[in-house]
């Protein structure tokens, strides 16, 4: 064999056959030298070259192992103490194939018919064996007249420890991703409230395993009157941080919304809450509400990409500006927009994580989502299914995603017997009250209430319509809706101060009109109007 040209290959062999190839040239000056590297220089005369050792002892006392190998049948010449100590020893002159079952263990036999064939070294790293150790192993080409065929040189280092440390460390983050995702989904509403008017499915699919959780979020969130809030948003991290943030957000936005503000005022004190929260965590965040009396959403947008809404056509709009900064970043005076959802057509709420790609403009992937919501046909959940597989999500996605689909369904037949409105214009003094009382009994009896259900209905007419001659302005309007569940009543005049239940004393001639509306009705509420008036509304769940 030729140890010697193998071994030029190793560490500082090279130097040493340089500074022997000076031999028989003209020495420096002695005043070159100091006499420390005189001394130096003088011993470095007796150091002994690499031939001079042996290189059976040299191999047989390495920690690696080690294991020599010739011809295309791979037949064993040597194995040194340490290959022998961890897999036994080895005859010489048997196949590797024959006497070596951790060659096939490590799937070492396909590597060096590759060495033999290519002349070039290949290594394998941390491959293991049925006892659990893991290896990397090397085979090196081995040129001697004595091998017909060449020979291959295997070296194998054990990393079983720093294997079982990587193992050790993936558990660790499998164990905290799994924390994040658990945390993320617990945060997330466990059964969507499903409105009268609408029907609606979300879907939340965390990244791939080499992804880490971020905080993206959704919810639904029926404010009374048969009015829906909708809320999607997306915290910039990751882990169970970010899925922390996402859960205290989503907590404030549900409390802000049992205020019933107009959305841009919603998202104002969620930006102030958000920079309380953590100053480094921005979040991006739609919050929309839909009044079936209006037939659009009314939406305000915190930095979040924009709602699609696909119409009965199939055609896809897109809600344009206003969209103001992230949440969090304080200074910004959000506004509220409003994009048209009438009977027939859906609506869709999304995160980045649905239409971003690397090297990619985001405005191509919300344009590829456009063309895949405009043929996206069926119940909400299916349009959900089928917008995640056209935009190529599958589980092993680097990022989040959430979809909210919210449908309009034009009803039709007996179903749409189940839905009306009614509405009179309340003019005059005081004979507006009686005419409402007349108006409410009419109508009430034509829907084919029960008679309870009518005196009920009149009686808060009444109390509502009082309240509001006596303490708002006009104009003033009383609305009753009826759905396939509940009956809504719904007084609005100009004046924007808020009614309050209070208790009344014994001597009091007024103030107990909204304590007789609590009592009666299954829910009642307030809010401000558009334009600076306000409404006032009651509820009755329907008989089953």
């Amino acid at each position: 064999m030729n140890f010697t040209r193998w071994s030029a290959r190793l560490p500082g062999t090279q130097r040493r056959t340089a500074a022997r190839g000076t031999e028989g040239s003209v020495p420096a000056a002695r005043g070159e030298y100091g006499p420390q590297l005189e001394h130096l220089a003088a011993d470095a005369a007796d150091v002994p070259a690499l031939e001079d050792f042996s290189v059976r002892e040299v191999i047989g006392r390495l920690p690696g192992l080690v294991a020599l190998a010739h011809g295309p049948e791979h037949r064993i010449a040597y194995v040194n103490d340490a290959y022998a100590a961890a897999f036994g020893p080895r005859p010489g002159g048997a196949t590797v194939a024959d006497a070596c079952p951790e060659a096939h263990e490590l799937g070492l036999l396909p590597l060096m018919d590759q060495v033999l064939r290519s002349g070039k070294p290949r290594t394998v790293k941390s491959r293991k064996t049925r006892d659990g150790g893991s290896y990397t192993v090397t085979c090196l080409p081995v040129e001697s007249p004595r091998f017909k065929g060449g020979g291959v040189l295997v070296h194998a280092a054990d990393v079983t420890d720093h294997a079982e440390a990587a193992e050790r460390l993936r558990a660790s983050e499998r164990r905290h991703r799994e924390t994040a995702v658990t945390l993320q989904r617990s945060l997330l509403p466990q059964e969507l409230e499903q409105p009268d008017d609408l029907r609606i499915a979300a879907t939340y699919q965390p990244g791939g395993t080499d992804a880490a959780v971020g905080g993206d979020w959704y919810d639904v969130i029926t404010l009374g009157a048969g009015r829906t809030a909708l809320v999607i948003g997306d915290v910039m991290g990751r882990g169970v941080r970010a899925a922390a943030v996402m859960g205290q957000l989503r907590t404030a936005v549900r409390a802000y919304a049992r205020l019933d503000l107009p959305p841009h005022e919603v998202l104002q004190l969620l930006d102030g809450l958000a920079a309380e929260i953590d100053a480094s965590q921005i979040a991006t965040c739609v919050y929309a509400v839909h009044d079936p009396n209006e037939g659009k959403l009314v939406y305000a947008s915190a930095g979040h990409l924009p709602i699609l809404v696909r119409d009965e056509d199939g055609s896809v709009r897109r809600a344009e500006d206003p969209t103001g900064p992230p949440l969090g970043t304080g200074g910004w005076l959000h506004t509220s927009g409003s994009i048209a959802l009438p009977p027939g057509s859906s609506a869709v709420l999304y995160t980045d994580g649905l239409v971003e790609r690397r090297r990619e403009d985001i405005d191509e992937g919300v344009a590829a989502l456009e063309r895949a919501l405009s043929g996206a046909t069926g119940t909400p959940q299916v349009v959900c299914d089928r917008l995640l597989r056209s935009l190529g999500v599958t589980a092993e996605h680097d990022d989040d995603v959430a979809v909210l689909v919210v449908q309009h369904p034009a009803r039709k037949g007996p179903d749409a017997e189940l839905f009306h409105n009614a509405t009179l214009e309340l003019l005059g003094g005081v004979e507006a009250a009686p005419r409402a009382r007349a108006f409410a009994s009419g109508v009430l009896a034509s829907w084919r209430f029960p008679v309870e259900l009518c005196d009920l209905g009149v009686l808060a007419t009444s109390e509502l319509v009082a309240n509001s001659l006596k303490h708002g302005t006009p104009p003033m309007r009383l609305r009753l809706r009826r759905t396939d569940r509940r009956l809504i009543i719904e007084v609005t005049d100009g004046d924007d101060h808020l009614p309050r239940r209070r208790r009344a004393e014994t001597e009091d001639e007024a103030g107990r009109g909204i304590s007789i509306i609590a009592t009666i009705a299954s829910s009642w509420g307030s809010r401000r109007t558009p334009g600076g008036g306000k409404a006032v509304w009651c509820e009755f769940a329907l008989p089953d």
